[in-house]
């Protein structure tokens, strides 16, 4: 009987690990599939790890055929993963690639097991290099906002690094590594809703610097009413009937209660200079929102792809970044001069009557 329970637990232990092992190169295929053949295909070939025997069927990494051709091609990524923009376009390429070449190495590691074991193993791998894919993107295009390339050099190598780490990790501790994967895995379901709607709005901003007219977008004036879905929300969510000084779209930023990367309407009442709205529609009119913000300073900063409004409470922390498209060229410059203007009004002292003699 205890032989029966020792065969058992052992044999569980092989198919974890066979999992362990399957999904792990699934995940740094996310990140780098070449990177993760080649080195794999160097160590077997070498001898610089023994396969056991459920690995049996990825000896063919180690065949000199596909060391070169990984070879070649981690060659051609590892220099273009370190230029701004050219890396982003990559993963664009790849966005494909990596997810279905993760899924296909996990199936080679599981040898010829039960077709349906496979398909579910193929299914959770692709998922996985997809999830790691994604982190791995959107990262590269929020380090491309900054103007110098060494960031990008830096992002790169210790994603090299990390790829490099994570094989051994998994041919020396398969059960850990499981265990930090899972936790990864879990990690990444809950920001990748946030990681996908900064890539979104990152892309989007990218669209409207090519469409933006050389020489700039011109001189628009600031609208005074909103879109009819968005009044909507705004008369239903606020006390007030005044007429809209102005309205402006944007991209929501950084803000205290506000998430970041949510397209609106930023806006301002005649009746009240010393506030503004962001108004946000939700899907099929949920989670429509309305934030209020009040008593700030201004200031506005150019950026690459956009101009920021920076909305920020002296010696309170609190600060609200709303992004405005360049294509309209000086939105958020004269809004800060509205809002500017419009307060120092508000602080003029009032002439007295004057005395008849």
């Amino acid at each position: 009987m205890l032989e029966i329970n020792l065969a058992s637990i052992r044999s569980l232990m092989e198919v974890l690990q066979t999992l362990a092992v399957a999904l792990g190169l699934a995940a740094l295929s996310g990140y780098s599939l070449y990177l993760t053949v080649f080195a794999t295909g160097l160590a077997i070939h070498f001898h610089w790890i023994h396969l056991a025997s459920q690995y049996a069927s990825l000896s063919v990494l180690g065949e000199p055929s596909v060391i070169i051709v990984s070879g070649i091609l981690f060659f051609f990524e590892f220099f273009a993963d370190k230029i701004p923009w050219v890396d982003s376009a990559w993963d664009a390429i790849h966005t494909l690639i990596r997810p279905v070449g993760g899924a296909l190495l996990a199936i080679q590691t599981l040898g010829h097991p039960d077709p349906v074991f496979s398909v579910i193993v193929g299914l959770l791998a692709g998922a996985v290099s997809f999830a790691a894919h994604t982190v791995k993107a959107g990262t590269r295009l929020v380090v491309n906002q900054s103007p110098e390339p060494f960031s990008n050099i830096a992002v790169s190598t210790g994603e090299n690094a990390l790829v490099f780490g994570g094989l051994v990790l998994l041919w020396t501790h398969p059960i850990v590594a499981f265990c930090v994967l899972v936790f990864l895995f879990a990690l990444a379901i809950v920001f990748l809703p946030k990681i996908w709607r900064a890539i979104r709005i990152k892309l989007w901003f990218y669209l409207q610097k090519l469409r933006q007219p050389v020489g700039g977008g011109g001189n628009q004036a600031l609208d005074n009413k909103l879109p009819s879905r968005y009044d909507m929300i705004f008369r239903r969510l606020s006390d007030t009937t005044s007429p809209l000084a102005w309205a402006a779209f944007c991209v929501s930023g950084k803000g205290k209660r506000i998430e970041s990367n949510l397209f609106g309407y930023l806006a301002a009442t005649e009746e009240d200079s010393s506030k503004v709205y962001f108004i946000r529609r939700g899907w099929l009119g949920r989670s429509s929102r309305m934030f209020e913000i009040e008593d700030f300073d201004v200031s506005v900063e150019p950026r690459f792809l956009y101009d920021e409004l920076n909305l920020y409470s002296p010696g309170m922390n609190q600060r609200y970044t709303f992004k405005f498209d360049r294509s309209c060229s000086g939105v958020a410059t004269r809004i800060a001069e509205d809002l500017l203007h419009r307060r120092s009004l508000e602080k003029e002292p009032a002439l007295a009557n004057p005395v008849q003699a």
